[in-house]
Order: structure tokens, then sequence, then C-alpha cells
């Protein structure tokens, strides 16, 4: 399947064929595939918690409100957007683009600063949204690839963010933008067409808002 037809073809799934298995190989493709999101700096400040195991997904669709599909889907992601991956990643990002030749090495220190200077410090607004809004890049890059790869997705927000750091041991000052609901449509439901839609009209503007 080609990126426009995933895009044109995905859908937010919310009844999953239960007791369907996600091969770890197909897995840990989507997984690689989404990990190829653009990121801030090539910061990468996401990871990712799998839920397969029964026990632990009726957990978590405790937390998230008793939703069925939390359950039912063969694999739930939990992303996580992490402040701290400034710290985590950056000698190794500048590593990379100096061994590459995108940066002269005496420019390693300037790029540092520039970084830290427009992301602020690690308990920072600023950098919060840093980490969420990449982690959003990451998070639809994913939905595309599941399709790609022949999978269903619903990505959710309709959850308890403390229950879940807390079943799950996620630190405190991590965020987590959604978690994601991933496996295959359960047979005999058929989709409904997809819901409204705004005209390009109502939201793009051209050249100032």
């Amino acid at each position: 399947m080609d990126a426009i037809q995933a895009i044109k073809e995905r859908r937010s799934i919310n009844f999953f064929e239960a007791g369907k298995d996600i091969m770890d190989d197909k897995l840990k493709e989507l997984l690689e595939i989404a990990n190829l999101s653009p990121s801030s700096f090539n910061l990468q400040p996401w990871k990712v918690v799998v839920v397969k195991e029964p026990g632990k997904k009726k957990i978590l669709k405790q937390c998230a409100f008793n939703q069925p599909k939390v359950e039912d889907a063969s694999v739930v992601l939990i992303l996580v957007a992490d402040p701290d991956a400034m710290e985590e990643n950056i000698d190794r990002m500048l590593d990379s683009w100096q061994e590459l030749g995108y940066m002269k090495p005496d420019m390693r220190e300037t790029y540092k600063g520039m970084a830290n200077n427009l992301y602020g410090p690690a308990d920072s607004l600023k950098r919060k949204i840093f980490a969420v809004k990449n982690t959003s890049l990451f998070a639809m890059n994913l939905m595309i690839a599941a399709k790609g790869l022949g999978l269903e997705t619903h990505p959710m927000d309709g959850f308890d963010e403390e229950c879940i750091k807390k079943e799950f041991n996620i630190p405190p000052n991590k965020i987590i933008p959604m978690i994601i609901a991933v496996g295959y449509l359960r047979t005999g439901i058929k989709l409904l067409p997809r819901a409204f839609r705004r005209d390009i009209d109502e939201f793009v503007r051209f050249e100032r808002y």
C-alpha cells in the first residue's frame, strides 16, 4: 500500500478482533518504521511501552475508563513524551551529524547551545511542549505505517494519566500524550462512512491569519 492510500484508508477502529496476535517481527517492523519520524534537532523525545499481556491490558483498560478496545486490540502502545531527551540524546545526535558531515567539529558547542536555548530547562513548559509535539509526529507516522502493514489503529486520549504512570512504572516527569490500540478489524464489522471533515476553505489561510 502506498503512503497516500494508507492515509486515505486509515480509520480509528473501535472494534478489534480479540485474541488475534501481532507477530513480534511485524510489531518490530512497525516500530522501526515509526522511528523514522522527524523530530526537532533529531532528538527523538519518545519512548513506547508495549502492552500485550492480557492481564496488563486489563489493567490498562481500567486506566482508560474501561474502553473495550484496550483489551480487545492485539497490542496497546503507551506513547511517552520525554522532556529529558535533550540530555539523553544530544551528544549522540551531534556525534552522528559530525560523522556524516552535517556539521563541522567546531560547530558542536554552538548547536548544543542553540538546542538548549530553544527548548529551555528540563522542567520548563517549552521542554514539555517540545517532547509532546515531536512524540505526536511519531504517533502519526506509526498509524500510517500500521495501515501499510495491514493493521488497524485507534489513538486514544481518554485515560487517567496518573493511573497509567503508576501501573506501568512511568516516571512522574514524563508525559503521555496518547495511547494507541493496534490490531485487526473484528470479523463481520462494516465501517460506517468516514465522518465529517471540514472543507479546506474553513481552515486554510494564505500569507496571514
